[in-house]
């Protein structure tokens, strides 16, 4: 007999709290990241506008990722509409 998938198991808060306040940390460490990469390539290429390219793109990194943790996790959460309804 093929046996049936096991439930999904809750997961304990400290997993959810760790999930979600890596969501706080993404943005501001992807444009420190852009930002210093400008300002090196402007030391290395003597520009004076490169940290702003630098700086946008970090957000724009940034924002992705947290869009894309976002839907990964509300894709992991089982709805109740999984479940099968019996009348």
């Amino acid at each position: 007999m093929p046996s049936s998938p096991k439930p999904r198991q809750k997961e304990p808060p400290t997993v959810s709290l760790a999930r979600y306040s890596e969501i706080g940390f993404i943005i501001p460490s992807a444009v420190l990241l852009g930002f210093f990469l400008g300002k090196l390539l402007d030391y290395w290429l003597h520009t004076k506008w490169l940290y702003l390219v630098g700086l946008l793109f970090g957000a724009v990194v940034g924002f992705t990722q947290m869009i894309r943790m976002a839907i990964g996790a509300s894709k992991d959460k089982p709805t109740d509409d999984s479940t099968p309804q019996s009348k």
